[in-house]
């Protein structure tokens, strides 16, 4: 594979200074064109798992960090068609999800309760393999930050002021090479299961 020695997102800055909604649209392009999508989250709800309410929240949050357009309701509704590849049989889904993310709350309790709920019934669905990393366990290497790999072509990485996209075989690698460490810490299955549900308990719902 031919590439460039580090790759970005075309003005990634730009791109959410016109608004979510636009990132959200590339989102839903490269989604299409990927057969197997790995990732990491470290303190929330991977976008792919997320609900209509907790997505809401979290692109409220970011419109008003950065000062750009809160293109909410149009980010939301293109986030929601983009999970429509996770009935794509031809696709594939594995991610990790560091138990510290079931406990971040960006949302209102009730809000938390119901994507709990949604990632709690994720577990064992076919096509995605779903681990939770957690707080005790140990590690081949720690989890420094999110970071999403399409197919072995690209990683993405976003950082507080930018969005990278490493397309550099060396790059992937090394990403690939630390997703499988770690993937060697999570739980799936029942486990993953319940420590989910060891969260949602946890919520004080009132």
């Amino acid at each position: 594979m031919t590439s460039p020695p580090l790759g970005r997102s075309p003005s990634p800055r730009k791109q959410l200074a016109g608004s979510i909604r636009n990132r959200q649209e590339i989102a839903v392009r490269l989604t299409g064109n990927t057969k197997q999508i790995r990732g990491i989250e470290v303190s929330r709800i991977p976008g792919l798992f997320q609900t209509p309410e907790y997505a809401r929240v979290v692109f409220d949050s970011l419109a008003e960090f950065r000062g750009i357009p809160a293109t909410t309701e149009a980010a939301v509704e293109k986030r929601m068609r983009r999970q429509e590849a996770l009935c794509d049989p031809e696709k594939t889904f594995r991610f990790l999800i560091c138990e510290a993310a079931l406990y971040h709350r960006p949302c209102p309790g009730q809000v938390m309760a119901e994507q709990l709920d949604r990632l709690y019934n994720l577990v064992g669905r076919q096509r995605i393999e779903l681990g939770i990393i957690p707080f005790a366990a140990q590690l081949r290497r720690t989890a420094p930050h999110a970071f999403w790999i399409y197919d072995s072509r690209l990683t993405i990485v976003e950082t507080i002021t930018e969005e990278l996209w490493l397309t550099n075989d060396e790059d992937v690698r090394l990403y690939e090479r630390a997703w499988e460490w770690l993937s060697e810490s999570a739980e799936y299955g029942a486990p993953a299961r319940r420590l989910i549900g060891r969260a949602r308990a946890s919520l004080d719902l009132g």
